[in-house]
């Protein structure tokens, strides 16, 4: 039998709505960071409203997390960021720079979805910074470093003309973005033809930046989300050295095939370990959250020696 690429945790879910301490119906699409010797888990809810909040939740070990008793972050009730959160705050994505912990995580509202950023030193509180893109945009997320004396970060904007891509920008301040250039495509045709979109903080490894995204296909069924990875140069990210060409994790458990929504699979965070592997978080079927292990190398190799162009 052939050898999963990811690991699942014997042990999945790891996190479940009966595991918060207040009143929610999913938890799911995380994002991820390891503070010394703590995870840290900020996690997208449903709340009995359809709209989602997100909530904090720790770790000693990567796998048995405990729920804060309040949401870390609910929509603001204040500022510009009340009309643009009014519709609640999705799907956060953690990047470490220079000490701060930057969030990205998608503001929804009337008007469309815009990105919001905030930071903190602790997690004990945020500060907003900016709402740093436009309607309609989601799955930002900061690479964990200034490249070049600038800030860089992966999106994907929506179109009704082209299919849903992945593009890179630039900032020197993290509020004002340009620069903006298309890097990978979806394939026809393909397990992630529909859409793709970026996932978990790119990782830093010295073949390149690993970046592990999600693509959709449509089938008679409904669509499918799947994991898969791409390397990106460490000096010009906008440069993809491979995208390798197979899913790496797929629905399979019931949890991520039935659910919410069903079929999915959608990381937001993932964390890079001393002996490796990688820790891999997803959200399975927008229900609960998921976790399993891979070596990086293994990854790598599929974008290097299993892969395909970025734009096709």
């Amino acid at each position: 039998m052939h050898e999963p690429i990811v690991k699942r945790f014997p042990g999945n879910p790891i996190l479940t709505r009966e595991d918060v301490p207040y009143a929610v119906h999913t938890v799911h699409n995380a994002g991820m960071v390891k503070v010394q010797d703590r995870y840290i888990m900020l996690f997208r809810s449903h709340l009995d409203t359809g709209r989602s909040i997100i909530g904090l939740a720790e770790s000693a070990d990567g796998y048995a997390f405990t729920v804060r008793d309040k949401p870390f972050i609910t929509p603001a009730t204040e500022g510009v960021f009340r009309d643009y959160e009014a519709f609640g705050v999705e799907d956060p994505r953690i990047s470490c720079i220079e000490g701060d912990y930057f969030i990205t995580y998608s503001a929804y509202s009337k008007h469309g979805v815009r990105i919001g950023l905030a930071k903190t030193k602790d997690f004990q509180s945020i500060e907003r910074i900016s709402l740093i893109t436009e309607a309609d945009y989601r799955n930002v997320v900061l690479f964990p470093e200034k490249i070049n004396g600038r800030y860089v970060r992966l999106d994907r904007p929506h179109s009704v003309i082209s299919p849903w891509a992945i593009w890179i920008s630039y900032s020197r301040d993290l509020v004002y973005w340009g620069e903006s250039e298309l890097i990978m495509l979806p394939v026809p045709y393909h397990w992630d033809e529909m859409k793709i979109g970026p996932g978990a903080t790119p990782i830093r490894t010295a073949k390149g930046w690993l970046s592990i995204y999600h693509g959709v296909c449509p089938t008679m069924d409904g669509a499918i989300y799947r994991l898969g990875v791409a390397l990106h140069d460490l000096d010009d990210p906008a440069k993809i050295l491979g995208v390798g060409d197979g899913w790496i994790l797929q629905p399979e458990d019931p949890w991520e095939v039935t659910g919410y929504v069903h079929n999915v699979v959608f990381t937001c965070g993932a964390i890079s370990e001393p002996d490796g592997s990688v820790k891999i978080y997803w959200g399975g079927a927008d229900t609960v959250m998921c976790v399993g292990t891979a070596r990086i190398d293994d990854l790598i190799d599929r974008c290097l020696n299993h892969g395909r162009p970025a734009l096709p």
